[in-house]
Protein backbone atom coordinates (compact mmCIF):
# COMPACT_ATOMS: atom_id res chain seq x y z
CA UNK A 1 0.00 0.00 0.00
CA UNK A 2 2.69 2.54 0.50
CA UNK A 3 4.19 1.92 -2.60
CA UNK A 4 0.96 2.01 -4.62
CA UNK A 5 0.16 5.61 -2.63
CA UNK A 6 3.95 6.54 -3.02
CA UNK A 7 3.35 6.22 -7.10
CA UNK A 8 0.10 7.69 -6.70
CA UNK A 9 1.60 10.75 -5.18
CA UNK A 10 4.30 11.17 -7.94
CA UNK A 11 2.10 10.40 -10.99
CA UNK A 12 -0.33 13.37 -9.58
CA UNK A 13 2.90 15.67 -9.16
CA UNK A 14 3.94 14.77 -12.51
CA UNK A 15 0.68 15.31 -14.47
CA UNK A 16 0.48 18.64 -12.60
CA UNK A 17 4.23 19.83 -13.87
CA UNK A 18 3.27 18.89 -17.11
CA UNK A 19 0.01 20.11 -17.68
CA UNK A 20 1.29 23.76 -16.27
CA UNK A 21 4.50 23.15 -18.62
CA UNK A 22 2.16 22.36 -21.97
CA UNK A 23 -0.20 25.42 -20.97
CA UNK A 24 2.72 28.23 -21.25
CA UNK A 25 4.42 29.84 -24.26
CA UNK A 26 8.03 30.12 -23.39
CA UNK A 27 9.02 26.33 -22.96
CA UNK A 28 12.27 24.41 -23.08
CA UNK A 29 12.80 20.69 -22.08
CA UNK A 30 15.88 18.13 -21.69
CA UNK A 31 17.67 15.87 -20.60
CA UNK A 32 20.76 16.53 -18.12
CA UNK A 33 23.45 14.11 -16.31
CA UNK A 34 26.34 14.20 -14.52
CA UNK A 35 28.04 13.58 -11.06
CA UNK A 36 26.97 14.29 -7.08
CA UNK A 37 29.18 14.95 -4.17
CA UNK A 38 26.61 14.02 -1.42
CA UNK A 39 27.13 14.44 2.43
CA UNK A 40 25.42 12.96 5.22
CA UNK A 41 24.98 15.50 8.21
CA UNK A 42 24.55 14.55 11.58
CA UNK A 43 22.49 16.57 14.35
CA UNK A 44 23.31 14.42 16.95
CA UNK A 45 25.73 12.91 19.00
CA UNK A 46 24.72 8.76 18.28
CA UNK A 47 27.09 7.41 17.06
CA UNK A 48 25.57 5.37 14.35
CA UNK A 49 24.89 8.12 11.98
CA UNK A 50 28.17 9.82 13.00
CA UNK A 51 31.68 10.11 10.66
CA UNK A 52 30.32 10.00 7.12
CA UNK A 53 32.14 11.65 4.53
CA UNK A 54 30.81 13.01 1.06
CA UNK A 55 31.94 10.51 -1.85
CA UNK A 56 30.46 10.60 -5.94
CA UNK A 57 27.31 9.27 -6.80
CA UNK A 58 24.95 9.41 -10.24
CA UNK A 59 22.55 12.63 -11.14
CA UNK A 60 20.56 12.49 -14.43
CA UNK A 61 17.22 13.12 -15.22
CA UNK A 62 14.27 15.84 -16.95
CA UNK A 63 14.75 19.35 -16.95
CA UNK A 64 11.80 21.92 -17.78
CA UNK A 65 12.71 25.87 -17.97
CA UNK A 66 9.69 27.89 -18.45
CA UNK A 67 9.38 31.50 -18.96
CA UNK A 68 7.78 33.62 -17.08
CA UNK A 69 8.70 37.55 -18.20
CA UNK A 70 11.86 39.14 -19.51
CA UNK A 71 14.81 36.99 -17.41
CA UNK A 72 12.77 35.31 -15.02
CA UNK A 73 11.47 31.80 -15.40
CA UNK A 74 10.90 28.93 -13.34
CA UNK A 75 13.23 25.84 -13.58
CA UNK A 76 11.63 22.16 -12.26
CA UNK A 77 11.87 18.57 -13.98
CA UNK A 78 12.50 15.08 -12.05
CA UNK A 79 16.04 14.11 -11.06
CA UNK A 80 17.78 10.90 -9.92
CA UNK A 81 19.70 11.99 -7.34
CA UNK A 82 22.34 9.79 -5.65
CA UNK A 83 22.77 10.37 -2.17
CA UNK A 84 24.56 8.55 0.97
CA UNK A 85 27.91 8.80 2.48
CA UNK A 86 31.21 6.30 3.55
CA UNK A 87 32.18 5.78 6.71
CA UNK A 88 35.90 3.82 6.61
CA UNK A 89 37.64 2.76 9.99
CA UNK A 90 36.87 1.89 13.42
CA UNK A 91 33.03 2.26 13.73
CA UNK A 92 30.12 0.69 15.93
CA UNK A 93 28.89 -1.97 14.32
CA UNK A 94 25.12 -1.80 14.09
CA UNK A 95 24.21 -5.77 13.12
CA UNK A 96 25.81 -7.56 15.68
CA UNK A 97 25.75 -11.50 15.43
CA UNK A 98 23.35 -12.74 17.94
CA UNK A 99 25.72 -14.70 19.71
CA UNK A 100 28.03 -11.85 20.56
CA UNK A 101 25.50 -9.30 21.22
CA UNK A 102 23.89 -12.18 24.10
CA UNK A 103 27.41 -10.83 25.62
CA UNK A 104 27.15 -7.47 25.99
CA UNK A 105 24.79 -5.46 28.35
CA UNK A 106 21.80 -3.51 26.45
CA UNK A 107 22.44 0.10 24.76
CA UNK A 108 26.27 -1.05 24.73
CA UNK A 109 28.00 -0.18 21.54
CA UNK A 110 30.62 -2.60 19.71
CA UNK A 111 33.34 -1.24 17.34
CA UNK A 112 35.59 -2.90 14.03
CA UNK A 113 37.14 -1.74 11.53
CA UNK A 114 35.77 -1.82 8.43
CA UNK A 115 34.26 -0.22 4.76
CA UNK A 116 31.09 1.03 5.25
CA UNK A 117 29.08 3.10 2.27
CA UNK A 118 25.71 3.95 2.59
CA UNK A 119 23.77 4.62 -0.72
CA UNK A 120 20.92 6.29 -0.84
CA UNK A 121 18.93 6.80 -4.19
CA UNK A 122 16.28 9.83 -4.22
CA UNK A 123 13.43 10.70 -7.03
CA UNK A 124 13.76 14.90 -6.24
CA UNK A 125 11.73 17.28 -8.08
CA UNK A 126 12.80 20.31 -7.45
CA UNK A 127 10.49 23.90 -8.16
CA UNK A 128 13.44 27.00 -8.14
CA UNK A 129 12.72 30.94 -9.40
CA UNK A 130 15.51 31.05 -12.39
CA UNK A 131 17.49 34.53 -13.49
CA UNK A 132 19.18 35.07 -16.35
CA UNK A 133 21.24 37.88 -18.36
CA UNK A 134 23.18 37.46 -21.72
CA UNK A 135 22.59 36.95 -25.15
CA UNK A 136 24.30 33.75 -26.98
CA UNK A 137 26.14 32.74 -23.91
CA UNK A 138 23.42 33.37 -20.76
CA UNK A 139 24.36 33.05 -17.67
CA UNK A 140 21.61 32.07 -14.92
CA UNK A 141 21.28 31.80 -11.12
CA UNK A 142 18.63 29.65 -9.38
CA UNK A 143 17.43 28.67 -6.36
CA UNK A 144 13.95 27.36 -4.65
CA UNK A 145 12.47 24.28 -2.60
CA UNK A 146 12.37 20.21 -3.63
CA UNK A 147 10.61 17.57 -2.74
CA UNK A 148 12.44 14.38 -2.53
CA UNK A 149 10.85 10.72 -2.52
CA UNK A 150 13.28 7.53 -1.40
CA UNK A 151 13.28 4.88 -4.27
CA UNK A 152 16.12 2.91 -2.21
CA UNK A 153 18.66 2.75 0.41
CA UNK A 154 21.55 0.47 1.33
CA UNK A 155 24.49 -0.47 3.33
CA UNK A 156 27.14 -1.83 1.68
CA UNK A 157 30.21 -2.93 4.26
CA UNK A 158 33.50 -4.98 3.21
CA UNK A 159 36.38 -5.83 5.15
CA UNK A 160 37.25 -7.96 7.74
CA UNK A 161 38.25 -6.69 11.25
CA UNK A 162 38.05 -8.25 15.59
CA UNK A 163 35.74 -7.03 17.47
CA UNK A 164 36.18 -4.45 19.98
CA UNK A 165 34.91 -2.75 23.70
CA UNK A 166 36.23 0.32 22.21
CA UNK A 167 36.33 3.22 19.86
CA UNK A 168 40.33 3.42 20.01
CA UNK A 169 40.32 -0.65 19.38
CA UNK A 170 42.43 -1.30 22.41
CA UNK A 171 40.17 -4.11 24.03
CA UNK A 172 39.40 -6.83 21.89
CA UNK A 173 36.23 -8.72 22.56
CA UNK A 174 37.46 -12.23 24.02
CA UNK A 175 35.61 -15.29 24.25
CA UNK A 176 37.27 -18.09 27.14
CA UNK A 177 39.61 -15.18 27.51
CA UNK A 178 40.63 -15.35 23.91
CA UNK A 179 40.57 -12.67 21.65
CA UNK A 180 37.44 -13.48 19.18
CA UNK A 181 39.04 -14.13 15.30
CA UNK A 182 38.77 -11.33 12.62
CA UNK A 183 35.14 -11.37 11.36
CA UNK A 184 33.94 -10.82 7.65
CA UNK A 185 32.23 -7.31 7.26
CA UNK A 186 31.50 -8.53 3.13
CA UNK A 187 27.26 -7.54 3.15
CA UNK A 188 24.87 -5.41 1.70
CA UNK A 189 22.20 -4.43 3.65
CA UNK A 190 18.55 -3.34 2.76
CA UNK A 191 17.99 0.02 5.34
CA UNK A 192 15.03 1.54 3.61
CA UNK A 193 12.43 0.27 6.22
CA UNK A 194 14.61 2.57 8.25
CA UNK A 195 14.17 5.65 7.04
CA UNK A 196 11.68 7.84 5.87
CA UNK A 197 10.33 7.53 2.02
CA UNK A 198 10.14 11.51 1.62
CA UNK A 199 12.48 14.12 2.32
CA UNK A 200 12.24 18.18 1.56
CA UNK A 201 15.09 20.52 1.34
CA UNK A 202 16.18 23.93 -0.88
CA UNK A 203 18.14 23.73 -3.46
CA UNK A 204 20.58 26.20 -6.11
CA UNK A 205 22.63 27.55 -7.47
CA UNK A 206 24.36 28.93 -10.69
CA UNK A 207 24.74 27.90 -14.25
CA UNK A 208 25.89 28.33 -18.02
CA UNK A 209 24.11 27.91 -21.24
CA UNK A 210 24.96 28.36 -24.78
CA UNK A 211 22.38 28.96 -27.57
CA UNK A 212 23.27 25.88 -30.72
CA UNK A 213 20.45 27.37 -32.39
CA UNK A 214 17.28 29.06 -32.24
CA UNK A 215 15.34 26.04 -30.72
CA UNK A 216 18.02 24.37 -28.65
CA UNK A 217 20.63 24.73 -25.92
CA UNK A 218 23.34 23.24 -24.23
CA UNK A 219 23.58 24.02 -20.66
CA UNK A 220 26.05 23.72 -17.37
CA UNK A 221 24.89 23.78 -14.27
CA UNK A 222 26.34 23.53 -10.98
CA UNK A 223 24.13 23.65 -7.43
CA UNK A 224 23.82 22.40 -4.02
CA UNK A 225 21.53 21.29 -1.84
CA UNK A 226 20.38 21.05 1.80
CA UNK A 227 18.02 18.92 3.27
CA UNK A 228 15.45 19.86 6.05
CA UNK A 229 14.49 16.71 7.45
CA UNK A 230 15.40 13.97 9.44
CA UNK A 231 15.99 10.88 6.88
CA UNK A 232 15.52 8.07 9.73
CA UNK A 233 12.46 7.20 11.39
CA UNK A 234 13.86 6.46 15.05
CA UNK A 235 16.15 9.20 15.36
CA UNK A 236 16.71 8.50 19.28
CA UNK A 237 17.58 4.76 18.25
CA UNK A 238 19.72 5.65 14.37
CA UNK A 239 20.32 9.29 14.57
CA UNK A 240 19.23 11.74 13.26
CA UNK A 241 21.09 12.96 9.76
CA UNK A 242 19.93 15.08 6.96
CA UNK A 243 20.94 14.84 3.32
CA UNK A 244 22.85 17.72 1.31
CA UNK A 245 25.79 17.90 -1.57
CA UNK A 246 27.10 19.69 -5.29
CA UNK A 247 25.64 18.69 -7.85
CA UNK A 248 27.42 19.21 -11.61
CA UNK A 249 25.59 18.23 -14.65
CA UNK A 250 25.47 18.84 -18.37
CA UNK A 251 22.41 19.38 -20.45
CA UNK A 252 20.76 19.37 -23.78
CA UNK A 253 17.40 21.82 -24.21
CA UNK A 254 14.62 22.03 -26.91
CA UNK A 255 12.48 24.61 -27.10
CA UNK A 256 8.70 22.76 -27.39
CA UNK A 257 6.72 26.08 -27.42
Amino acid sequence: MKKEALFIVVFVLFSSVCSFILAQQNVKIGLKAGTSFPSLRSNSDNEISTGYESKMAENFGLVADIGISGALSLKTGIDFAGQGGIRNGQQPVTDLPQQFAQMLPGGTYIYANFNNNSILNYMEIPVMGKLEWGDKFRYYVNAGPYLGFLMNAKQKTSGSSPFFLDKAGTMPLTMGGQPLPSQSFSATTDVKEDLNSTNIGLTGGLGLSYDLNKKSAILFDARAAYGLKSIQKDTELNGNSKTGGIFLTLGYLFLLK
